[in-house]
């Protein structure tokens, strides 16, 4: 009961200043609205497309010279984004539009059901904003584009990826280096896991979807879409989160509900094909997959799960689900690193063995850049002592 109170009284503020915060950007301030389309995702019959409404940010792109200071700054932006609730879009579409309203984040899902085959692997959707509460002078034109990737009909394994400690190095097990790696690093100084873009995008093979599963905020997509782009890891639709207060939850959803409703969604769109889920050991990976391989043991190709916590009873827990899951036909393998994974992954034919030399190569190559990087960002936070 008194959880219930809380958060009535805990959202009824959080409605209250988020009005009183969009009259005052309507009235003071002078920066332009955008329309943040996500890369959607879906199949030749059925895709969906997510985005927001929200105040532009004034966030530059990231550079090789860019300081921690100025890697803060963007990063404050993020996180102080002032969505727009409620605004109305309009999604263009093969001649065909859908008139949409967002949700009280500034939020928007919008979903078509095209007659022909996609270009390219892709549909292209134009969104224009209609209008939103509280502005009553003509509006400035607000258009932009927006894709989906499509899976194509040859396509043999959907690829589902945890993406903190999975593919980006993030430390979530220790707090002062995670606050560190999101704070001061941007997409052209955070790392990457050795290996894990060549290892992707054997995987991915030009057809095969991937999708990036994580409890991570909606506020990163453009650092994230970033660091793959810089990185050459596999372009896939992301399943973030919004971390705020809602009538049913405090701050954040639950993440294993998240990731589990993610995955299952996935499968059912994807009714055919076999999976893949890749993972860490630092929080609830091992756990959700197995759930998922309890569930469709038929439909789960492999489970790889990255070993970042050097927890001895960790990993002994995590064996012991392992050998659960094996006796249901579900390899499920506690990996040191990408070599590991994609070893296996070779035995299985998920990837071709001409591809392990890529994924060694590259390894060797990324394990250069910590030191060096860390010497960098000392310089820059020591550098007014």
């Amino acid at each position: 009961m008194w959880k219930k109170i809380f958060l009535d009284l805990a959202t009824d503020a959080e409605d209250y200043f988020d009005r009183l915060k969009t009259r005052l950007i309507y009235r003071l301030s002078d920066s332009p609205i955008l329309i943040q389309p996500y890369t959607g995702y879906g199949t030749p019959e059925k895709f969906f497309i997510r985005g927001r409404v929200m105040k532009n940010r004034g966030i530059t792109r990231a550079t090789d010279n860019d300081t921690v200071w100025k890697n803060l700054v963007n990063m404050y932006r993020r996180f102080e984004s002032d969505e727009i609730p409620h605004a109305r879009v309009r999604a263009h579409f093969e001649g065909h539009f859908q008139d949409i309203t967002a949700d009280e984040e500034g939020f928007f899902e919008v979903t078509f059901e095209p007659h022909r085959p996609p270009r390219n692997q892709r549909y292209d959707v134009e969104f224009e904003l209609l209008g939103y509460p509280g502005r009553h002078d003509p509006l400035e034109p607000v258009r932009t584009a927006g894709y989906a990737l499509i899976a194509p009909p040859d396509a043999r394994v959907v690829v589902v990826s945890d993406l903190d400690d999975t593919v980006i190095q993030s430390d979530v097990v220790n707090l002062i280096r995670l606050a560190r790696n999101t704070f001061l690093r941007n997409s052209r100084t955070r790392l990457p896991f050795e290996g894990v873009a060549a290892f992707y995008r054997a995987l991915h093979a030009g057809k095969n979807p991937i999708y990036y599963v994580s409890g991570s905020p909606w506020n990163l997509y453009e650092l994230l879409t970033d660091f793959f782009e810089i990185r050459g890891i596999p372009e896939g639709a992301f399943f973030l989160k919004d971390f705020g207060l809602t009538e049913s939850y405090l701050i954040k959803a639950d993440h294993k509900e998240h990731k589990l409703k993610t995955i299952f969604q996935l499968m059912a769109l994807h009714r055919d094909l076999p999976f893949v889920l890749i993972g860490d050991s630092g929080e609830h990976d091992p756990d959700i997959y197995a759930q998922v391989g309890e569930r469709f043991p038929q439909r789960v190709r492999a489970i790889y799960i990255r070993d970042v916590t050097q927890n001895e009873e960790k990993e002994r827990e995590i064996l012991r689900t392992a050998d659960r899951m094996k006796a249901l036909g579900v390899d499920m393998l506690l990996v040191k690193d990408t070599v590991a994974a994609a070893e296996h992954a070779v035995i299985e034919g998920l990837i071709p063995e001409s591809a392990l030399t890529d994924i060694h190569l590259e390894r060797t190559e990324d394990k250069k850049e910590p030191e060096s990087l860390e010497k960098l960002i000392m310089a820059e936070t020591t550098s007014d002592d």
